[in-house]
Order: C-alpha cells, then sequence, then structure tokens
C-alpha cells in the first residue's frame, strides 16, 4: 500500500492555503478553511503545551490565535460559500492577504512578546500594524458584502 507522506500532505496543504490545487483555482472559501483549520490546530497545541507546562503565559497569543486566526477566518470562508458570488476578485484576494498576513504577524509578534524574547517597545510597531492590516481586511470584507448583488445558493 502506498500512503502519502508528510512532504505530500504539506505540499497539498499549502498549494491550497496559497494558490492552487490540481484542475486551476482554489476559491476563497476553501482558502479561508484551510488556513482557518490550521490556526485552530496551532491554536490548540499552543493550549495543550500551557496546560502540560503548567505555564500559561502565552494565553494572550493562544486567544488571538484561536480568535483572529480560525474563529475570523472560519467566519470569512462562510461568508465568501453562502453570500459572495462573484467578488471583485483584487479586492477579494487583497482583503485576504491583508487578514492572513495581520493575523500571522500578530500571532508571531504576541509569541515572541509574551515569551520575553524580544522587548514590548521593538514588538510595538509591528504588532500595530498587524492590528491594523486586520481591521483594513475587515473593512473590505464588509466591502465585498455590501457590494454581493446576489446570495449565493
Amino acid at each position: 500500500m502506498n500512503t502519502p507522506g508528510p512532504k505530500l500532505f504539506l505540499g497539498n496543504l499549502l498549494s491550497v492555503m496559497i494558490h492552487q490545487q490540481k484542475g486551476g483555482i482554489v476559491g476563497f472559501d476553501r482558502k479561508y478553511l484551510v488556513w482557518a483549520l490550521s490556526y485552530a490546530a496551532i491554536g490548540m497545541c499552543l493550549g495543550i503545551f500551557m496546560a502540560a507546562s503548567h505555564n500559561h503565559v502565552h494565553r494572550v497569543t493562544h486567544a488571538h490565535i484561536l480568535l483572529v486566526g480560525f474563529v475570523v477566518s472560519f467566519i470569512y470562508g462562510i461568508i465568501h460559500k453562502l453570500w459572495l458570488g462573484q467578488p471583485n476578485p483584487m479586492v477579494a484576494k487583497i482583503q485576504f492577504v491583508l487578514h492572513q498576513a495581520g493575523a500571522v504577524t500578530m500571532a508571531t509578534g504576541l509569541l515572541l512578546l509574551y515569551g520575553n524574547i524580544l522587548p514590548e517597545p521593538q514588538l510595538d510597531p509591528i504588532l500595530g500594524i498587524a492590528s491594523i492590516a486586520v481591521l483594513v481586511g475587515t473593512l473590505l470584507m464588509l466591502y465585498l458584502v455590501l457590494k454581493a448583488n446576489a446570495v449565493k445558493t
């Protein structure tokens, strides 16, 4: 029996997360779902680590990974699937990239901050930019929803 190895799994995961899959372009609903579930797995791993080590210093990071990463990405995926029939492709792509870049940067910055790896004065501007990216991503999603012509069935 020939089972796919970790390299094939990671290659397929990255393919969906970034752009394409066999047969063409992957929809934003699926991209958001894959990213959301990836954030969920990372957030759960961090939570298990905190519980096992009895060190809950990363609870803020854990919460942001799960809320900004998992929950918001999952909601955006649902919005794309149910309400956005043919969104403006450029706006949708910018919105997707802004949200994911902001969420990853925010999670990484918080991990560095609460892990006492880098001082707060160094991370504040980075975290501020990441927060603004997530906010602009939310405003762009609002724009896409308001501009949607018809409910997708």
